[in-house]
């Protein structure tokens, strides 16, 4: 059962607000009616991916009895408004703080292997919604909706799970390849071909090969 604390809600709620503020911006600029419509994609399809790869991340090391928090990084936040200018953003709004701090490799790498585990579980989700939503996808606007924001979904989660799997400075994929380079190249290999296959196939095209079309 996670467990949270005051001052964490409210860096979560800071953190999905600042987000979605810094993704809009990228997306939209500062055309409000176009931000408006594109908020349901934002929210659901980007901003949960973020905030869920974090809570992964507490649920598992709070499975070990391990003390998780997550706090706010403000000059992470600060990062991802001002590259949100250029057209992305790089999205760092906090990390879960973990104690105790001497674990072993191998609770190290299942608590923060969770967080892209997360994603590519969210990612395989928001397929299924566009291959179900796929035949309906005109009846309604309603249905359309869900459809574009299913396939934003795919696209980011299965690019937040690679990304944070590269063992680079003090991404996940680090301490992962620390305690298991088999599992290691397994998540990443799996993460990398859904990365890939929404940039280069896309998550529409994926349903129809699926579905023989």
């Amino acid at each position: 059962m996670l467990v949270y604390t005051k001052k964490e809600i409210r860096d979560l709620i800071i953190a999905f607000i600042v987000l979605t503020i810094c993704f809009s911006i990228a997306t939209a600029g500062f055309n409000h009616k176009s931000i408006i419509s594109i908020l349901p994609i934002i929210i659901i399809g980007v901003v949960i991916g973020s905030v869920s790869h974090e809570l992964g991340h507490k649920y598992i090391a709070m499975k070990y009895s391990c003390d998780a928090e997550f706090k706010l990084w403000p000059l992470g936040l600060a990062i991802a408004f001002v590259t949100s200018f250029f057209g992305f953003v790089f999205a760092s709004p906090g990390t879960v703080q973990i104690h105790p701090e001497n674990r072993s490799d191998e609770i190290n790498g299942r608590i923060l292997i969770a967080g892209p585990m997360a994603n590519m579980g969210l990612a395989l989700v928001f397929l299924a919604i566009v291959a179900l939503i796929y035949p309906l996808r005109f009846y309604s606007g309603i249905f359309h909706l869900i459809y574009l924001v299913s396939g934003v979904g795919f696209s980011v989660n299965s690019f937040l799970a690679t990304f944070n799997l590269f063992p680079l400075y003090s991404l996940d994929g680090t301490k992962v390849l620390k305690w298991n380079a088999k599992i290691w190249f397994i998540a990443i290999a799996i993460a990398g071909i859904m990365m890939l296959g929404s940039i280069f196939i896309g998550a529409e095209r994926m349903v129809q090969i699926f579905m023989g079309l």
